[in-house]
């Protein structure tokens, strides 16, 4: 018998994403899905779903949850915060049994934005255009087209399959001590030599302006050319980097509008798109401009990345292997890396 998953504490932005709903912008509708794709997968991969199955995705979020009429797998990867089942900590990037009656807590995470909470066998939600992914300004997917609030009570499509093994990850990594790598253009020469520059050598913050149709960035004006800041609206995609008169750039995310009026200066390579959108509110973000070539190779590294997380799963056993999994030290630090 299939059990709910009973949300009975929620404070911050949480939704059902999956793969989301690709093959819609000229109907006028993005494709939605996860923020960070590579966690996504991270967590269905460690209780045996597949990498774009329906799961939870939490924004900043803190949350108690409990099963109710059967036992269920669930898994944590991202930007995870504390764990605690039945007031025991857990370890994240690890899958484990949720059991009937049992309360798990969810803290809020220290750093990164974007956790995705993976239940084995998903949810049993109706599939619009193909996704149960919610896209909130269309009320397409989720929950009733609505984000998830406290008090929902999600049906699960399967229950715990009995006799398996909780399986590990090590983290996924937030990688956000690094630039973030964009291809100029398409509109790059709307802009003046100085507010090239000024896009790829200054420093800027991302504002309080920031969900997931995009992150308005703060930071010094950049400059456009001649030609001003409109363009005959054309198409955009995850990453787009507008720039409107304010000259304070816009990076466009899953849920962005599909056409735009305002020259794109660059566009955030698909590698770095789950960097981008792990920054918080007042993190800066600095811009690096890489070719097509590089970008190309940046992202057949993420798939394979991706695809390696099924092959580096690992069976959690043993007193001091779960005991690492609990951190309850704090991240370790090898002395001999340098990065």
């Amino acid at each position: 018998m299939s059990g709910v998953l009973h949300l009975l504490r929620l404070s911050g932005a949480a939704s059902i994403q999956d793969g989301g709903r690709p093959g819609f912008l000229r109907d006028g509708l993005s494709a939605s899905g996860p923020m960070d794709r590579l966690a996504h997968a991270a967590a269905n991969s460690l209780v045996g779903n597949p990498p774009d199955a329906a799961a939870i995705e939490l924004g900043l979020a803190s949350a108690t949850l409990r099963v109710e009429g059967s036992p269920v797998r669930l898994a944590l990867a991202g930007a995870c915060g504390a764990l605690r089942l039945d007031g025991e900590p857990l370890a994240d990037h690890r899958a484990f049994l949720l059991r009937e009656g049992a309360e798990l807590t969810l803290g809020r995470a220290g750093a990164g934005v974007f956790a995705t909470l993976a239940v084995a066998g998903g949810f049993r939600l109706r599939p619009v255009l193909g996704s149960v992914a919610l896209h909130r300004r269309a009320a397409l997917g989720g929950l009733d087209g609505r984000p998830l609030r406290e008090g929902d009570r999600l049906p699960l499509a399967g229950s715990a399959p009995a006799g398996e093994a909780d399986l590990c990850l090590d983290p996924v990594p937030l990688e956000s001590d690094r630039p973030i790598r964009v291809v100029l253009g398409p509109q790059d020469d709307h802009f003046s030599p100085e507010g090239l520059a000024t896009f790829l050598e200054g420093t800027f913050t991302v504002s309080g302006q920031a969900d997931r149709m995009g992150y308005q960035l703060d930071g010094p004006s950049i400059a456009h050319g001649a030609d001003g800041f409109n363009i005959v609206s054309d198409a955009t995609v995850m990453g787009s980097v507008q720039v409107p008169g304010t000259g304070r750039p816009i990076v466009l995310m899953a849920d962005r509008q599909t056409t735009g009026g305002y020259p794109k200066i660059a566009t955030v390579v698909s590698a770095d798109l789950r960097r981008i959108a792990q920054r918080r509110p007042g993190e800066p973000v600095r811009f690096e401009a890489v070719d097509l070539a590089t970008a190309r190779k940046l992202a057949q590294g993420r798939a394979a990345a991706r695809d390696a997380l099924s092959r580096n799963l690992r069976p959690v056993k043993g007193a001091t292997e779960r005991l690492m999994a609990a951190n309850v030290a704090g991240a370790a630090v090898d002395a001999f890396r340098d990065d």
